[in-house]
């Protein structure tokens, strides 16, 4: 057992808060057609909304201003991203690519192997948010 293990963790979930103009959009593009399972929804006064979305498990990836750089150049041939970007890994980048463009996400970057093997594309999507749809290699 590593000292990770025996310590308890402190932090047990990332959860990124994102406010959606169009809620119903957004709910209809990360749920239903990226298929993240709603975990719990709530409704307030007001016509306050927020649906709970699992996304599998969390990382947070920091990177310096010159590995962005090299990022975007990779991915994007240079399209920068913003301060805060958000990558889904799934089984085959191109299918759900496609399916995200088809569900009405801007294509910056079509499906290519990255320098460390994986397939990644680059999409701006709903409630503002810029995607990077990722494909580990199997081995």
């Amino acid at each position: 057992m590593t000292d990770a293990e025996e310590t308890p963790r402190r932090v047990r979930q990332l959860r990124l808060v994102v406010e959606a103009d169009d809620w119903e959009a957004a709910v209809a593009f990360y749920r239903d057609v990226l298929g993240l399972p709603e975990e719990e929804a709530y409704e307030a006064e007001g016509g306050a909304r927020v649906m709970i979305l699992d996304a599998g498990r969390a990382t947070l990836e920091l990177s310096n201003p010159a590995q962005v750089e090299y990022i975007d150049r990779v991915e994007t041939d240079g399209v920068r991203s913003p301060h805060l970007r958000v990558a889904f890994e799934v089984a085959d980048t191109a299918a759900v690519t496609d399916e995200l463009v088809d569900a009405g996400a801007g294509l910056l970057a079509t499906p290519r192997e990255t320098p460390w093997r994986s397939i990644n594309s680059r999409l701006d999507a709903p409630a503002g948010l810029q995607v990077t749809i990722f494909q580990e290699p199997e081995d």
